[in-house]
C-alpha cells in the first residue's frame, strides 16, 4: 500500500511513520501542508490512501480537501483529527472522504482501520459517532444503519451489514469468501469489526445482537 501522511505535526508523523514503517507491505510519503501533499500527489503517481490533518496549514476547514476530491483522478482521503465536529466530519464525507481517523485511536485500531479503507470501504470509529450523536443525527446510507422502528442502530458500513446478514444465515467465512467474492483474510477482518461495533466476542452472540436490532 502507498500511503501519503499529510500532517503539520512533525512528532505525529514521525511517531505514526515509525508504527506504519514495520508493516512490510506499507511505503509512507509525508507532507507538512496542504500546498506540499497536492504536489506530492501531481508527482508522485497513484496512492492507495492519502491522510489529510484537519487543522493543518491550507486546509481552511474543507476548502483544502476539496482541492484533493476535484482532482480529474483523486485518490481515496481520509481525515484525520483529534479536533474535529461530528458535523464537519459528516460534511467532509459528503465530499468523499473514504474514511476519519481519530488521533486518540490506538494504533492497531489506526492501523486496522487504514487496511479497511484501502479494502474500499468506508471508516468511522463508533465511539465518536456515539459521543457525537446528538449532534450528527443523519449519516450516510453507507456509514449507517437505523433499525425498523426508525431507531438508532449500530453504525455499519455496506459492506458489514452483507458479511453480517451471511453470518446470521449461518455461513462460515469460507462461504461468506466465496458468496461476496472476498478473501478470507477480509473476511476475518470484518468479522473482528463486527464483534467490536456489536460489544459480542462470537459469532453466536452477534447473530444475537444483530437479530435484536434488526440488523439482520
Amino acid at each position: 500500500m502507498r500511503l501519503l501522511i499529510a500532517d503539520d505535526h512533525q512528532l505525529l508523523r514521525d511517531t505514526l511513520c515509525a508504527y506504519l514503517d514495520q508493516q512490510p507491505d506499507i511505503e509512507i510519503t509525508t507532507a507538512a501542508d496542504m500546498a506540499e501533499a497536492r504536489d506530492i500527489i501531481a508527482q508522485s503517481g497513484v496512492f492507495d490512501l492519502v491522510i489529510l490533518d484537519y487543522s493543518m496549514p491550507g486546509m481552511n476547514a474543507l476548502d483544502g480537501l476539496g482541492t484533493i476530491l476535484r482532482l480529474d483522478t483523486p485518490p481515496p482521503v481520509a481525515l484525520i483529527s483529534g479536533i474535529a465536529s461530528p458535523d464537519v466530519v459528516l460534511r467532509a464525507f459528503e465530499l468523499g472522504i473514504r474514511g476519519f481517523l481519530h488521533k486518540s485511536m490506538p494504533a492497531t485500531s489506526l492501523l486496522n482501520a487504514i487496511r479497511f479503507i484501502c479494502l474500499g470501504e468506508r471508516f468511522i470509529p463508533v465511539d465518536f459517532l456515539i459521543d457525537g450523536a446528538r449532534a450528527l443525527p443523519s449519516l450516510p446510507d453507507s456509514l449507517a444503519h437505523r433499525g425498523p422502528d426508525g431507531s438508532d442502530a449500530i453504525a455499519l458500513t455496506g459492506r458489514e451489514r452483507d458479511v453480517l446478514g451471511a453470518l446470521c444465515d449461518g455461513h462460515t467465512n469460507k462461504e461468506i469468501a466465496r458468496i461476496l467474492q472476498l478473501s478470507e483474510p477480509t473476511v476475518k477482518l470484518h468479522m473482528k469489526t463486527l464483534y467490536r461495533r456489536l460489544g459480542v466476542n462470537n459469532r453466536t452472540q452477534a447473530a444475537m445482537v444483530a437479530r435484536s436490532k434488526g440488523l439482520c
